[in-house]
């Protein structure tokens, strides 16, 4: 026929949204120039009618042979899935549907869909399938369309507040020398050239903190870490974090800027303080709970952090082998074990043991504690902060006592960050939030999956391999 299926610029469109409301229902000169993706096709002979789906929504246009005039052999051709744009005039039909009628030479082909669809568009259903093709999941189902774009207005928001506040967004190096400011499992890359092993960075900490010598007082990140760790529905190895530093605060600001931060997008991007996660029903209305990690240990399972006895015979009855654990190890394992699923409204949970927290300033009257706060929602993470260790011999002594037993593991210490300490670090206070698990709570997701545009997968088994 002449015309290319794979078309080129198309110019002058206007989103379905701006259409419709612009739509004025007694003037007869309206026109609109549209483009889409056709999910839903109607051939009644002499006149069709199809949906097209753009960035915004969804639009009708209709086709009659008398308008179309030498386009309506082109117009037969069309099929589902095919992505089209389509100039003419605006009205309603009988049953009140604002519609762009198409005139000749109004039609424009633009891309030919060459793959079958979802089955009568009523979405993609299968779950691995959504995942591995986003690319489809995306115009397939307008719920998951709707999910990321409002992924992309919370992290809009949050950075809009922070700049508000005088901060300043920085990069940090991706691929660094050493792997610190975490304890977790990095991914090993190698740099040709300089024949150097380097790493995927697990956290941008202790170069954020380099950038709080260096003068810049209030800073933030937000970009990728990657942990070379398990798939679960709330870890995925590569994720979003935003992790920010400012000078002259505690753990105690970092309390407030969280709830802030967090109400202020539920306020703007959901229906109200009240939302739906995992289940349950979530009160996000401030002040947020702050309960001590003692505290919480012995309400949940009756025994005294300072009890290691009776913690290791905890341990026992929950059936975690206790036996080539550290003391404080136990500690942990019987707090998550015992503590997290009675987490569900927002809680700070404060002043962790010491010796978990190497990069965190000690309570002065209490130097076994750290000033370190989690924010868990039911019963997951969501942040962590601390007022952070600015004392360079004490980070130092902490760093050997980390690496001790690890010689013969990836763990090194970062003197650098060390030697940038001794010019002197302003008292500050550090927060990281998990921004894919934000928007789990927020849109009700139930999986980092959902909230991920492209999770890891394992790959697929072609179906002549599968038993």
């Amino acid at each position: 026929m002449g015309v290319d299926p794979y078309g080129g610029r198309y110019d002058d469109t206007e989103a379905s949204t701006v259409v419709k409301a612009r739509y004025m229902e007694d003037d007869e000169g309206q026109t609109a120039k549209v483009a889409g993706r056709i999910v839903l096709l109607r051939d009644i002979g002499k006149l069709i009618f199809m949906t097209l789906r753009d960035r915004e929504g969804t639009i009708q246009v209709g086709l009659s042979r008398k308008m179309l005039g030498d386009q309506w052999a082109l117009a037969k051709k069309l099929e589902l899935g095919d992505i089209v744009g389509c100039a003419g005039n605006l009205g309603k039909t009988r049953t009140g549907e604002i519609t762009v009628w198409g005139i000749d030479g109004g039609l424009t082909f633009l891309s030919k869909c060459l793959s079958q669809p979802p089955e009568k568009f009523h979405g993609l259903a299968d779950v691995d399938q959504r995942y591995r093709q986003r690319y489809v999941d995306l115009w397939a189902n307008p719920e998951v369309m709707e999910r990321f774009r409002t992924r992309c207005a919370i992290i809009n928001t949050i950075r809009d507040i922070l700049v508000g506040k005088g901060f300043l967004e920085v990069e940090t190096p991706m691929m660094q020398s050493i792997a610190g400011g975490a304890a977790a499992q990095p991914f090993v890359t190698h740099h040709n050239s300089l024949g150097l092993d380097l790493y995927l960075r697990i956290s941008p900490e202790l170069f954020l903190k380099r950038l709080l010598v260096g003068g810049m007082e209030r800073v933030f990140e937000i970009n990728r870490n990657f942990r070379n760790e398990g798939l679960s529905r709330q870890h995925n190895p590569e994720f979003t974090m935003i992790e920010l530093y400012q000078a002259y605060a505690d753990y105690y600001v970092m309390m407030d800027l969280t709830e802030e931060l967090i109400c202020r997008c539920a306020e703007a991007h959901c229906e109200s303080l009240q939302v739906e996660f995992f289940g349950k029903q979530v009160d996000l209305t401030g002040p947020w709970r702050r309960a001590k990690y003692a505290d919480l240990l012995l309400e949940h399972s009756g025994c005294d952090i300072t009890d290691i006895a009776a913690l290791r015979a905890k341990a026992r009855s929950l059936e975690i082998d206790e036996s080539g654990m550290d003391d404080l190890i136990v500690v942990n394992e019987v707090w998550e074990a015992t503590v997290e699923d009675h987490l569900v409204n927002p809680t700070f949970v404060m002043d962790y043991p010491a010796p978990l927290c190497p990069l965190t300033r000690r309570k002065p009257e209490d130097p076994t504690v750290a000033e370190r706060f989690e924010l868990f929602v039911c019963g997951m993470e969501l942040a962590n902060a601390y007022t952070e260790l600015n004392d360079p011999d004490v980070q130092e002594e902490n760093f050997r006592i980390q690496l001790k037993g690890q010689e013969d593991t990836m763990a090194t210490m970062d003197t650098d960050f060390i030697d940038a300490l001794k010019y002197g670090m302003p008292p500050a206070g550090g927060l990281g939030i998990g921004i894919d698990r934000l928007v789990m709570l927020l849109t009700g997701a139930s999986t980092i999956r959902d909230v991920v545009l492209f999770p890891l997968l394992k790959p697929k088994v072609p179906k002549q391999e599968q038993v």
